[in-house]
């Protein structure tokens, strides 16, 4: 029986603050407690499954051998001290004639961490805490520095390169990504002297969920780059998406054009405003922040197309650069408002991977950089990887099977019956497949 609080302590009765029993004491001694009457009754139910196989002399095979030496594992309570009982286990296998081991599933052999710990020590690598700082930091906190040291911590790279290479040549024959966003991500590579250019894929699967497709060390976001890395996925099995969203700026366009030409083209709009707003005045920004925002929040894409006319004429004018980049990538700008209106929040901009990549950008600030490319390929993978578990499905998922199925959407809301419809101009592309399907119904 566990003793929270002997008959002996000081502050017995009034449980002051000079109680040299403190929790953490309190919580250890428990976990250790019960750790032992796990691991025995586990090595009881062990012995007592092989109880009647015997040998000639008709002495059990399968016995009690005493316990192992004592080790400290590492918990999330803390360092916990373990000596686990051991099993003499006599059987062989008939086919190899191997002697056969017991193996706790409590506590496998060489065990020096718990899954949890194990699972959260390369997160706070990822999340920025030096290599080096795991011992000072987290020593004092679980009670021992066993299994902190910066060579453990760095060996985690490996595995995850190796993951990395695994993911990039995966089949992709059995998912259908039917939304795409694009974008180019520089690093810092700490002993090289040009950065990393990170070329990113995110998908919407057909079931509205988010996720990484491909992640790509690219030559300064190069046409040639992103051709190969989309040619490498349609050799995997991919398929067009039906809209791809992206920065203008990006060779993304024209690898996509090559391998991809089914696919639509849409712009993101938090890096379009950039481009404007980079070619104005600051006394404009204000205004103009303004009129963008009536064109992207317009309720439908008639009352765009009338935003972007507005904004040509208050500002073609005085401002002809900055209007162009607006009116020249009018038909991709305004291309969100083709699909359901519960998309549009998740089409006109490339967020992401935007937000995505605000981790992988703190990491490399604390770290001065990966140190070699294929580390920092390596380490963006992980932190995508770690974050895809916490992205959510895209509004009304439902429907993004329709939209790969050819379904009409005017003003945001499903057509029935296209063919019965007088669609506008902007809305003649999509229109077509749907009729398609109408006709087959």
């Amino acid at each position: 029986m566990l003793t929270v609080v002997p008959e002996g302590c000081p502050d017995h009765d009034g449980g002051g603050a000079g109680s040299p029993l403190l929790i953490d004491e309190i919580v250890l001694e428990g976990a250790r407690r019960m750790l032992a009457e796990a691991l025995r009754a586990e090595v009881e139910a062990y012995i007592a499954r092989f109880s009647d196989e015997r040998d000639e002399d008709g002495r059990r095979l399968v016995v009690r051998n005493g316990y192992h030496q004592p080790r400290e594992v590492l918990t999330s309570a803390g360092a916990v001290e373990v000596t686990a009982p051991r099993v003499n286990d006599k059987r062989t296998d008939p086919v190899s004639g191997e002697r056969k081991r017991f193996s706790s599933a409590i506590l496998p052999p060489w065990a020096r961490k718990t899954p949890k710990i194990t699972e959260v020590l390369p997160l706070l690598y990822l999340h920025g805490l030096s290599s080096g700082d795991f011992v000072p930091a987290l020593g004092q906190f679980l009670g021992s520095a066993a299994g902190l040291s910066a060579p453990v911590i760095s060996r985690l790279t490996e595995t995850w390169k190796a993951e990395q290479r695994a993911f990039a040549q995966r089949d992709l024959s059995q998912v259908d990504y039917v939304y795409l966003w694009a974008d180019g991500i520089h690093v810092n590579i700490r002993l090289e002297e040009h950065k990393l250019c990170l070329l990113v894929m995110i998908g919407v699967r057909a079931d509205g969920r988010k996720e990484l497709i491909a992640l790509a060390d690219g030559y300064r976001e190069s046409a040639e780059s992103w051709a190969d890395l989309l040619r490498d996925c349609a050799r995997r099995g991919m398929r067009a998406p039906v809209l791809a969203a992206g920065d203008g700026a990006l060779g993304f366009w024209n690898g996509l054009r090559e391998v991809f030409p089914q696919a639509r083209e849409g712009r993101c709009w938090f890096h379009k405003t950039g481009n404007v707003l980079a070619a104005l005045p600051k006394s404009a920004h204000p205004g103009v922040k303004k009129a963008l925002a009536e064109i992207w929040g317009a309720e439908d894409k008639d009352h765009a197309q009338a935003a972007v006319k507005a904004f040509e004429t208050a500002y073609g004018a005085k401002f002809p650069k900055a209007t162009a980049k607006i009116t020249d990538d009018v038909e991709e700008l305004l291309a969100f408002y083709d699909y359901p209106a519960e998309h549009w929040v998740h089409l006109r901009t490339t967020n992401p991977i935007e937000s995505t990549f605000a981790t992988v950008r703190h990491r490399t600030k604390v770290t001065k950089g990966p140190g070699s490319r294929a580390a920092g390929l390596a380490m963006a993978y992980k932190l995508i990887e770690s974050a895809q578990a916490r992205w959510r499905a895209v509004n009304a998922p439902h429907l993004v099977a329709l939209v790969r199925a050819g379904a009409v959407f005017i003003n945001g809301k499903l057509v029935e019956r296209p063919e019965q419809q007088a669609p506008s101009d902007s809305s003649q592309s999509p229109a077509a497949a749907g009729q398609e399907i109408a006709e087959a119904a």
